[in-house]
């Protein structure tokens, strides 16, 4: 077979273009299809130049895969600092007046600096869960487990909120889900605190569920004014939506990313005139 200079110095190049690329030179980053050298005619030429093309578009996958990876890292590395950046700046603050202030102060400082410190723990420790869910290295081990048994594990977390507010939750229906019961319990603790937040004070939440065709369902309604459609888009977004001064907006995130990870997903009915709003936990069945 008779192979061209000019075909040569065509592969050549390509492949130049492509070392070049992986090596991060200032070169600007092109279309795949600068680098299409395949070629449909017979011959181990052609296959050479076949097989060097899938080697080229693999390699360049992997590049864009682990910029992705950089990118996210890189991301919340940001949040991370930022959101930590107020509660350590408090605990200096208070860290300098304990120091120097009075002693029937020094119990009131102590008491915000565990406060602070309560509060890095928990976002730290949402930031890594939502890094392994991210990351996808969690394996939900999926099992039938009755909504109730499901809000026996929320109440601690939840119970001192409710008590507060002087709320309560009720339970429709107790049917059985499909789900990780560990995971399912941190995104239903996350939605239940949400609407304790949105109701007033002495209200009952209700929690519902059901199943149909294509999907197992767990309900958390509130009894607030309803969710405005405009903050929707927020809503789900980390960092992004928080109505408390104490919030971070990373709770509902990160119940969706549970959700997901689990293949499942987050409704909303918005509710409004008299109702609240209603988040609906969605379990797709096989």
């Amino acid at each position: 077979m008779w192979i061209s200079k000019k075909e040569m110095m065509q592969l050549s190049e390509a492949i130049k273009a492509s070392i070049d690329v992986c090596d991060g030179k200032n070169i600007e980053r092109t279309e795949q299809n600068d680098f299409d050298i395949r070629d449909n005619r017979e011959g181990a030429f052609c296959i050479l130049k076949n097989d060097i093309y899938s080697l080229i578009c693999k390699k360049n996958e992997q590049i864009a895969q682990l910029e992705a990876e950089r990118d996210v890292l890189s991301k919340y590395m940001a949040d991370i600092s930022h959101q930590l950046k107020t509660p350590i700046t408090s605990m200096l603050i208070m860290a300098d007046l304990l120091e120097n202030g009075a002693m029937d102060k020094q119990e009131e400082f102590l008491c915000n600096i565990k406060s602070s410190l309560l509060k890095m723990q928990w976002l730290v420790g949402a930031l890594l869960k939502m890094a392994k869910l991210d990351a996808m290295e969690i394996s939900f081990d999926k099992r039938n487990v009755r909504v109730s048994e499901l809000l026996k594990s929320v109440l601690p977390s939840v119970e001192i909120l409710l008590d507060v507010k002087n709320q309560s939750l009720h339970i429709e229906h107790d049917e059985e889900i499909c789900c990780d019961k560990k995971w399912t319990v941190e995104a239903m603790t996350n939605i239940i605190k949400n609407a304790i937040e949105h109701s007033p004070n002495g209200s009952r939440l209700l929690i519902d569920s059901g199943n149909n065709p294509l999907y197992e369902w767990v309900s958390v309604t509130d009894c607030g004014e309803g969710m405005k459609k405009e903050h929707y888009a927020a809503l789900f977004q980390r960092f992004a939506y928080s109505t408390t001064e104490n919030g971070f907006g990373i709770g509902m995130p990160l119940a969706l990313s549970i959700m997901r990870g689990q293949k499942g997903d987050i409704d909303v009915d918005f509710g409004g005139n008299g109702k609240g709003a209603t988040f609906i936990l969605k379990f797709y069945k096989a």
